[in-house]
């Protein structure tokens, strides 16, 4: 049963971010940003001028108290503490942002908007000292892969999942999801077309070196980075309609989705990436792995479709029917236990205690 925060907005929540201390943030729509405390309670507010949707909000890893937010073309930096007006601002994308990241060392920060294109903003000399434009379509989300400063993940609708060091302007490594599926499953990949691969969101293990991606197609693909290249180690079907939010949790291989089919789930694919495994294995079909009770109970209308060489039989450790499309997912940590932070189409915040897992 999710408890639910309220009274920090008055229109839908559309993306959130916690801080190590347990604060949280939220944007919504209209320019709307709100930070609460561990408890729920909004304890700070601004309104950005102009009615530009907030789309992304995140923590520096350096300094709890600093937030970054994106909202239209602009990137705000805020102090929490005093929410009145912005630290600074910065206008380098040409069009509506859609995801922010920032490396571990906090000197760069990525900004992906609608045009496909990814601006690197200097923070040190406030400054563009990189502009990505390979995607033909809108990028939707930007990873900087942890322990590594200068490499960055992207996908967007254009299907492409790109792998990019900074030192050069063209990726090292992409993929279309499409095609690469379409290769693999032959004809029965002719269905495929009527629901496409669109790359929605992307999430990086604390490893640095496993990420996942989300997809309009439902599946959830699991990706191991080799070098300068990436090979797909898993892939499974994951939701009935296109999964908006994939996170994993700290220092693990928990990963949370969530989707426009209004679920939210919980999985472990440690026994398919494996923490110290060092040659790349490419999985097909595994047997179903063990599951909680709660998983078993609700999995028969769940079922997990097996597809030729890319989907694995891989069932959820938990699955949380939230009956609303999913706009974020986050987590945090709360009097210190975790918790699964969601956004959907409402105004309010829906907490999950992560407890039993």
């Amino acid at each position: 049963m999710a408890v639910k925060w309220t009274g920090g907005h008055s229109s839908s929540i559309l993306c959130l971010d916690a801080n190590k201390e347990g604060l949280v943030a939220s944007g919504a729509e209209n320019g709307d940003l709100t930070t609460w405390s561990p408890e729920g309670i909004p304890i700070g507010q601004i309104q950005f001028q102009g009615t530009d949707d907030v789309t992304c909000v995140r923590f520096s890893p350096t300094y709890p108290n600093k937030l970054y937010a994106s909202h239209g073309e602009v990137i705000s930096i805020l102090d929490v503490r005093s929410l009145k007006d912005s630290i600074d601002d910065f206008h380098v994308n040409e069009e509506e942002i859609n995801c922010l990241s920032l490396n571990e060392t906090e000197n760069l920060l990525a900004s992906a908007d609608d045009s496909g294109s990814i601006k690197i903003l200097d923070l040190e000399n406030k400054r563009v000292s990189r502009s990505l434009r390979k995607h033909s379509n809108i990028c939707s989300s930007v990873a900087f892969r942890p322990q590594r400063p200068q490499s960055l993940l992207s996908c967007g609708l254009d299907m492409q999942v790109m792998l990019w060091n900074l030192q050069k302007a063209r990726p090292l490594w992409m993929t279309n999801l499409q095609e690469n599926e379409t290769e693999e499953m032959g004809e029965q990949a002719t269905s495929q077309l009527f629901n496409p691969a669109l790359a929605h969101c992307l999430s990086v293990a604390t490893c640095g070196n496993v990420f996942s991606c989300g997809a309009e197609d439902g599946k959830v693909r699991i990706f191991r980075v080799l070098g300068v290249k990436c090979e797909q180690e898993l892939g499974f079907k994951g939701h009935t309609l296109g999964v908006s939010q994939v996170h994993f949790l700290p220092d693990s291989y928990l990963l949370l989705t969530g989707g426009n089919d209004g679920k939210v789930m919980l999985w472990d694919v440690s026994n398919q990436v494996g923490k110290k495994q060092k040659s790349p294995v490419k999985f097909t079909h595994r047997k179903k792995t063990k599951t909680s009770a709660y998983a078993k109970q609700k999995g028969n209308d769940n079922a997990l479709e097996t597809d030729e060489a890319t989907c694995t039989e891989l069932l959820p450790k938990l699955i949380v029917e939230h009956g609303e499309k999913v706009n974020w997912i986050s987590y945090t940590k709360i009097k210190g236990s975790r918790n699964i932070l969601v956004a959907d189409q409402s105004s309010c915040i829906s907490v999950y205690p992560l407890s039993d897992f």
